[in-house]
């Protein structure tokens, strides 16, 4: 009974002793996982709070991203104007330049145009003045002419005044018998005349 008393207080001894390390181990288990969820709540605390900084810096990104986009848009709309507004000038410049040619060359045809007038005119000068020296020759001729017709009036009026006269017509026939004259002729008659008698037609020669 003595032995068996021994032997139940070891065996009580030796449970307490297995309790109190087995408390003892749960304890330092128990402390190492609050240990553990404290750093791995610690952990979670500065990956949410990574996790928030990275979210808002993915917002500002993507507002910003949003912004580039919306400003590339709008550069685009602009680069898309300039280009029509460049390829409208291009046109104007490109009819612009046409009608220049075509401005040019009216002008080189109104420079060839003025050329031949100025030409012509000076043609028509030259024969103007031709023309005026002409006719002031024709008209000395023609005053030549007409003081010539004028004495060959009075004169043919003299002989006419003579052969209505008898005694001047009387002393004509006396002085012929007494001179008798070569036959006369056509040509003897005009010799003097300053006239051409051709197949019955006849024109004036100009005096000298």
């Amino acid at each position: 009974m003595k032995y068996l008393s021994i032997t139940f207080a070891l065996g009580f001894a030796g449970l307490l002793v297995s309790l109190i390390f087995v408390k003892q181990s749960d304890n330092a288990q128990h402390a190492s996982d609050v240990a553990a969820i404290t750093d791995f709540s610690n952990r979670l605390d500065a990956a949410q709070t990574q996790i928030a900084f990275f979210t808002g810096t993915t917002i500002t990104l993507s507002n910003s991203l949003d912004e580039s986009r919306s400003a590339a848009l709008t550069f685009s709309n602009q680069l898309m104007e300039a280009q029509s507004t460049v390829a409208l000038a291009a046109q104007q410049v490109t009819n612009l330049l046409r009608q220049l040619a075509e401005v040019q060359s009216e002008n080189q045809t109104l420079n060839q145009r003025v050329a031949d007038l100025t030409n012509q005119l000076a043609g028509l000068t030259g024969q103007i003045a031709m023309t005026g020296s002409n006719l002031d020759l024709a008209n000395k001729n023609y005053a030549l002419l007409e003081n010539r017709l004028r004495r060959d009036v009075a004169a043919r009026v003299v002989v006419e005044r003579k052969f209505n006269n008898p005694s001047e017509l009387r002393a004509q026939l006396e002085y012929l018998k007494q001179h008798p004259a070569e036959e006369v002729s056509a040509d003897s008659i005009y010799a003097g005349l300053d006239v051409e008698v051709v197949s019955n037609a006849f024109h004036v020669i100009s005096p000298n």
